[in-house]
């Protein structure tokens, strides 16, 4: 273990100085709190769901889209090469990435909006709550335990991996601001304080900034194989207009598959690099000593230098009105949204159409209604794409065939 910790820097997250766990265990005679927390999502049922969840495309699109997984495993690998360039704890940002997307429910984002539509009256739908609820509740693989039983730095991360959730005297911030921060989140704090108010570890921050990257350049990759786009098409945003331009000096017959794959490499490979020298900057500015020190600063650490966050911004701007907003997506969302919608309805209307292991021990007509509208919320946001379809067959006439 000395070996693997020699070379960390002083403001990464240190397993040996861990703040535990909220179910004392014995510790791995072979692996670090870390480790064994980036080895337990792994291992959970939760993310081996991520294989059938939409990432933009519904999984009978196509084979070679991404789904939740294998964005996760690619934030993974994004964050880990930032991670490694800044001597930070590599199995903490590892198990933060995988984990970042264990709550969202079917369909991907659309599945949200139709979750968070149903659940208005009574909280909304939060996909980083539902993790937490993920992780802390819902994963049921422990004889003494329910969840994970993740560390502290693993939950801080899952929750606040985009930046602090309050200002120190309970103000929301950020897009909480309007509705207020999760309950699901307020409740657990209360239990096993995970400092809302300031900002997270710097591996959560790579793990947040990895999934931007990931996010950028990988849904060009698919929103290029769908056809909704051209590639010559991103020559409206400059940063790309220049990094095609170097690519076609460089290989001037190169065709179209591996001209889109080396505009992706560079585009990764730009966001790391500027990723990393804007963290320097900033650490050398601020010269934290401690992972404390880093959570107390007065801004993020790890962020895109000002003129890669405005071309950033710009390719985020592209994608949605070419990409997430094509009426080609939008269709089969919308068919998506009614089809978890409906369930929600049903299940409210007829709780003992929920699946026998979902029902309550007391019996579905003694549940009081927020206890009904938790089990449903959490029955839904664990399904898989097909599952939901599955579902929505067995309780429907017909079924939108999403295409």
């Amino acid at each position: 273990m000395q070996a693997m910790t020699a070379d960390r820097a002083p403001y990464a997250c240190d397993p040996e100085l861990s703040r535990g766990r909220r179910h004392d265990e014995p510790p791995s005679r072979t692996r670090s709190p870390f480790r064994r927390d980036c080895d337990r999502v792994i291992h959970s049922t939760a993310f081996r769901r991520l294989k059938h969840k939409t990432q933009v495309f519904v999984f009978h699109e196509g084979d070679h889209y991404r789904t939740r997984l294998t964005h996760s495993l690619e934030v993974a690998q994004i964050a880990r090469a930032i991670a490694r360039q800044l001597r930070l704890d590599e199995d903490l940002t590892e198990a933060l990435a995988l984990a970042h997307d264990l709550g969202h429910p079917p369909f991907g984002h659309a599945g949200e909006r139709a979750l968070d539509a149903c659940l208005r009256d009574h909280g909304g739908f939060d996909h980083n709550a539902q993790s937490l609820r993920v992780v802390t509740a819902l994963e049921h693989r422990y004889p003494t335990f329910d969840g994970l039983n993740l560390s502290w730095e693993t939950l801080e991360g899952i929750v606040k991996h985009n930046g602090p959730l309050i200002e120190r005297d309970g103000t929301p911030l950020g897009h909480y601001r309007e509705r207020g921060v999760p309950l699901g989140i307020v409740e657990f704090n209360r239990d096993f304080d995970l400092d809302l108010w300031s900002f997270a570890s710097l591996e959560a921050q790579v793990a947040g900034i990895a999934d931007d990257i990931a996010y950028d350049a990988h849904d060009i990759d698919d929103g290029l194989r769908a056809g909704l786009f051209r590639l010559d098409d991103l020559r409206e945003i400059p940063l790309l207009a220049e990094m095609l331009a170097a690519i076609d000096a460089r290989y001037p017959h190169l065709d179209p598959v591996r001209r889109a794959a080396e505009l992706v490499r560079e585009l990764i490979s730009c966001l790391i690099g500027a990723a990393v020298g804007e963290a320097q900057r900033r650490l050398e500015r601020h010269q934290p000593r401690s992972a404390a020190e880093v959570r107390a600063a007065t801004e993020a650490m790890i962020a895109f230098p000002p003129e890669i966050a405005a071309a950033e911004k710009m390719i985020k701007r592209f994608l949605w009105t070419r990409m997430y907003r094509a009426e080609r997506v939008m269709t089969v969302m919308r068919d998506a949204e009614t089809v978890v919608t409906e369930l929600f309805q049903r299940y409210c209307d007829d709780p003992g159409a929920l699946p026998p292991d979902w029902l309550p021990a007391c019996g579905p007509i003694a549940e009081c209604e927020a206890d009904r509208l938790r089990r449903i919320r959490n029955f839904i946001a664990g399904m898989t794409d097909l599952y939901a379809l599955t579902e929505h067959r067995r309780l429907f006439d017909t079924t939108p065939d999403l295409r």
